[in-house]
């Protein structure tokens, strides 16, 4: 019998793919590869979903420590917020995702692997492009994608087979990983609707948020956070703590639209308070400690490097590149940085580091034990000629 490999989920559509695949002849290798977000209880009810839908076999990887190591340091370091809000909740581990994909169908001796993503999205090019990439000899399958279904449809076929999934995962897509959630469907089809309370998963409300303030130290060195509070934590661990801290008190959710990579817009909700806390206190700690220079510079190429791992540009070698610019400037950021938690707000109160400018002697709008006052009024002179010429010749 003909075998397949499935990245599942265990919502809606990977649902429909396992049945879908089962009537096309295939024996079905169901592989959840966990990045992270999902409680012991939620695996074991996506277990038992496969195992319910009548998987041949069902494998669980985890893959949080991969993802965080080879995507979320670089996030970090690289301050990247997709459109100003959005740290790359979900896209960049769907290449982790594909690569476990790929090491089990050649484990199994399957002949091809398949997801269940749709037409219109982002995931579809990020699998296929790892797969061909990885093992262009391996069938590609995308069942919601080639029969073009809409939700409805799917859970009517499903329903036709004895498949009745929870309500919340008709209404809305979700996606859970170490980085945070994104949550699509429904209200983000149309940007003039508010996303309801009811469709967050891991944050609480302003409303619901406890009174009291919660202080947060982080000690970072190269650019990556250490310690949270003292207490020397694996960089993913610190995220997922944070993630739980600014959740309690409502931090962390966005909306974010922004450019597909097939060219049409596209809107989701979000929740991230670990990751957007991180990338608040390491901008604010690289500012004491970076130069005026690398700070623009490593913007424009954080930028780009955000936008090429968003669009499934993981392996192209410019990408290694930019890495290495990236890390060259995080070798003296290493400090500290205190958060406060807040009814939905994540201050960053104060930043130290022994790497730090600001101890070089001057003093922003005091004295400066570098210059005098003689010295200060000839560079102001010298500094606008350029500028003063050409205003006034415009103005002749």
């Amino acid at each position: 019998m003909k075998k397949v490999v499935l990245a599942y989920s265990g919502g809606l559509d990977t649902n429909y793919c396992v049945k879908y695949l089962q009537e096309e002849a295939y024996e079905v290798v169901a592989v959840t590869v966990n990045t992270g977000g999902f409680s012991p209880e939620e695996l074991s009810d996506i277990q038992s979903l496969a195992t319910s839908a009548g998987c041949a076999e069902y494998r669980l990887i985890d893959a949080i420590a991969d993802v965080y190591q080879t995507f979320g340091a670089y996030v970090i370091k690289g301050n990247i917020l997709r459109g100003g809000v959005y740290p790359l909740v979900v896209g960049a581990e769907r290449v982790i995702q594909a690569e476990k994909i790929v090491q089990v169908a050649r484990e199994v001796g399957a002949e091809a692997v398949a997801h269940g993503s749709t037409g219109a999205g982002n995931d579809q090019v990020r699998f296929d492009v790892t797969f061909q990439t990885l093992a262009p000899e391996l069938k590609i399958i995308a069942p919601i994608r080639e029969l073009r279904l809409s939700r409805e449809e799917e859970v009517a076929y499903l329903k036709e087979r004895g498949m009745d999934l929870p309500a919340d995962r008709k209404t809305y897509s979700i996606n859970q990983g170490i980085f945070g959630v994104t949550i699509g469907g429904g209200e983000t089809h149309d940007p003039w609707q508010e996303v309801p309370e009811s469709a967050y998963v891991s944050t609480q409300s302003i409303e619901k948020a406890p009174d009291e303030r919660t202080e947060c130290t982080i000690t970072f060195e190269g650019g990556l956070p250490v310690s949270l509070n003292g207490e020397t934590l694996p960089g993913e661990e610190i995220l997922a703590r944070l993630n739980t801290i600014g959740g309690e008190h409502g931090f962390g959710r966005g909306v974010h639209v922004g450019d597909t990579i097939l060219g049409i817009k596209g809107r989701i909700a979000f929740e991230a308070p670990g990751m957007l806390s991180l990338i608040k206190a390491h901008h604010e700690l690289e500012k004491i400690i970076l130069s005026k220079n690398q700070l623009e510079w490593k913007q424009m190429i954080s930028q780009m490097y955000g936008s090429y791992l968003h669009e499934a540009r993981w392996y192209d070698p410019l990408m290694r590149d930019w890495e290495a610019f990236i890390d060259s400037t995080q070798q003296s950021v290493t400090g500290e940085a205190r958060l406060v938690f807040y009814k939905g707000h994540c201050t960053v109160s104060g930043v130290r580091s022994s790497s730090s400018v600001l101890s070089s002697g001057s003093r922003y709008g005091e004295g400066s034990s570098l210059w005098d006052g003689a010295e200060a009024a000839g560079f102001s002179k010298v500094y606008g000629i350029g500028s003063a010429l050409s205003y006034r010749s415009q103005q002749r």
